[in-house]
């Protein structure tokens, strides 16, 4: 009886998703959800409990499929295009949710989430990922290019906004498997160290320092980040590519606390992250600020793909604010190689956006002016 009452109310439920026909098949019982010929069939081995559904949605549905409760007959591709694309329809418990989403952000609890997720075992890894062993998102700079090369545009793009001189000193805060520290050890000649708390990461890692005969130039810790401080050693730049992330909100503020005691005066970090509006809290984006350059507040705000809150949160200040926040030598050489899209900023609500595209051109002939001057010898 029971198990009738819960079909009944998973149909009913799914009876939200109408917007291209599918069919339900449960122990002998079949179902058409939404009007026309079926493109597809999802088959129950057992009721998910409307409760779960209720809770999260796309949860209790992946977990099933993962769990083998729950199977897709037909294209794969199209019912799950079908489903994500109605995902305004699915419901979730922040408030249940909460403890999953936002988990403890101590060092021990991170450690033990790193090591289960990442300490899989390599050749878990070496299945699925392509030969740079990168697992954060890629820059496809063309629709022929494969992941690998893909990879290496994201890799490249990063180097080149780090500024990288030979000699000079290199922090990646979780290194992953190193390629980003040895492609810049292979072009730039630069001394880098790479951090991670995953022993697989840091093993492999360490092979490939060797393989690659960069002993020299190269080191990789195992050790967290709020850890750096005690290490005692600045370097010139600091790179964060897809880690922030497990920071936790409420440690905004002790990572760029750390980061800062780890960067040299004069230093420039650059980190890529994946965000959310509201992500990045004003306190926090200003002491950015006052530490780095205007090429990293733009990169940040690049990096996010628009959805970061950052230039939201900095509406207030001019560009004035920021020269002076900042090292105004460096902004005149290298603000125009930040990449930043100058028709986007001058239809921005926000002030230091309508600045800085107002204020490009005057870049341009400043730069200009000193490079014929230059070649003039005056």
């Amino acid at each position: 009886m029971l198990e009738v009452m819960e079909e009944k109310a998973m149909i009913q439920f799914l009876e939200k998703f109408t917007d291209y026909p599918f069919l339900v098949r449960f122990q002998g019982h079949e179902y058409t959800i939404g009007e026309g010929e079926p493109s597809f069939t999802v088959i129950f081995r057992n009721p998910i409990p409307v409760s779960r559904l209720m809770t999260s949605t796309s949860l209790a549905l992946g977990e099933a499929y993962m769990d083998g409760e729950l199977e897709i007959e037909g294209d794969l591709y199209q019912a799950l295009d079908h489903f994500l694309g109605q995902m305004g329809k699915f419901s979730a418990d922040q408030h249940a949710l909460k403890k999953l989403i936002h988990t403890s952000t101590s060092k021990k609890n991170q450690e033990k989430e790193v090591t289960s997720h990442y300490d899989l075992g390599n050749d878990f890894y070496k299945l699925w990922l392509d030969e740079t062993l990168s697992y954060s998102c890629a820059y496809f700079r063309s629709e022929n290019d494969t992941l690998y090369q893909a990879q290496v545009n994201k890799v490249d793009y990063i180097l080149q906004k780090l500024y990288l001189k030979e000699g000079m000193t290199l922090l990646d805060i979780g290194c992953g498997w190193g390629f980003l520290l040895i492609e810049a050890a292979k072009k730039y000649h630069i001394k880098g160290t790479g951090i991670t708390l995953s022993k697989e990461q840091h093993r492999e890692f360490r092979e490939r320092i060797e393989k690659e005969g960069l002993q020299d130039y190269l080191t990789a810790e195992l050790m967290d980040y709020r850890d750096l401080p005690a290490m005692g050693q600045k370097f010139d730049r600091v790179v964060s590519v897809g880690m922030v992330e497990h920071v936790g909100r409420e440690n905004y503020h002790l990572f760029i606390d750390c980061v800062e005691k780890a960067l040299k005066d004069g230093g420039l970090m650059t980190i890529g992250q994946i965000c959310e509006r509201e992500c990045i809290p004003k306190q926090f984006a200003y002491k950015i600020l006052k530490k780095l350059d205007l090429a990293g507040l733009v990169q940040i705000k690049r990096g996010s793909g628009g959805g970061c809150s950052l230039a939201r949160d900095l509406a207030d200040m001019t560009l004035y604010d920021v020269i002076r926040a900042t090292d105004e030598e460096f902004f005149l050489t290298h603000c125009l190689q930040a990449d930043f899209d100058c028709e986007y900023l001058a239809k921005s609500p926000c002030t230091i956006h309508r600045e800085l595209a107002r204020v490009q051109g005057i870049l341009e002939q400043e730069l200009r002016a000193r490079s014929m001057a230059e070649l003039l010898g005056v």
